[in-house]
């Protein structure tokens, strides 16, 4: 009754003043609110208690596995990047690789210096995508697998299994483990005439 007893020593010179009953009870519903605000905020009992605490130690567990979680992506995502950070310069480099080895193929019957110094230049170029983490991907007489190879004809031949590569145009090449061209190849299939026969 804080607010109306300065009211009343205000009005009265200092002595108690007389309320109605209406403000009685204003002052009474004033009191209440005003120690309300005042208490201590939390459990009124020994089972609320219980009941915040083991919220709270679930949240707190959410959080800390979740901040865990957190923590792995970003390395994980950051261990990619350096992995996988020079992917689009080792791209450019193939078409490089391809060109020496038809270089190479085409100085059979050339200057054997010539040819030396190609394969020199081409096996050095393949030490420094190797230091890199480039695997070669080689398909040559090995079952079609669309994972690493890109199929782009098919012969009819009768001594090997349906599927097998059986000619490979151009090599694929992987970077720590990740494809980053398939290998371009032609797959056997049955002879046209052994395929009627097996129909029939």
């Amino acid at each position: 009754m804080k607010f109306w007893e300065k009211m009343g020593k205000k009005k009265n010179g200092g002595r108690e003043p007389e309320l109605t009953p209406l403000e009685k009870r204003l002052a009474e519903k004033a009191e209440k609110e005003e120690n309300e605000a005042n208490a201590p905020k939390g459990p009124k009992s020994l089972k609320e208690a219980v009941e915040s605490i083991s919220e709270l130690e679930d949240r707190l567990l959410r959080l800390t596995a979740e901040s865990g979680n957190y923590r792995k992506r970003v390395a994980r995502e950051k261990e990619e990047a350096r992995l996988f950070a020079n992917q689009s310069f080792i791209e450019k480099l193939l078409p490089v690789m391809d060109n020496f080895q038809m270089a190479l193929d085409a100085a059979k019957d050339a200057d054997p210096a010539v040819r030396d110094g190609v394969e020199m230049i081409l096996r050095q170029l393949k030490g420094v995508l190797q230091e890199s983490g480039v695997e070669e991907v080689d398909g040559l007489g090995q079952i079609f697998n669309p994972e690493f190879h890109e199929a782009v004809s098919q012969e009819e031949v009768g001594d090997v299994e349906e599927g097998t590569v059986v000619q490979q145009l151009r090599k694929g090449y992987r970077l720590h483990e990740r494809l980053i061209r398939p290998a371009s190849v032609v797959v056997a299939k049955r002879p046209a005439a052994e395929s009627e026969e097996t129909g029939s």
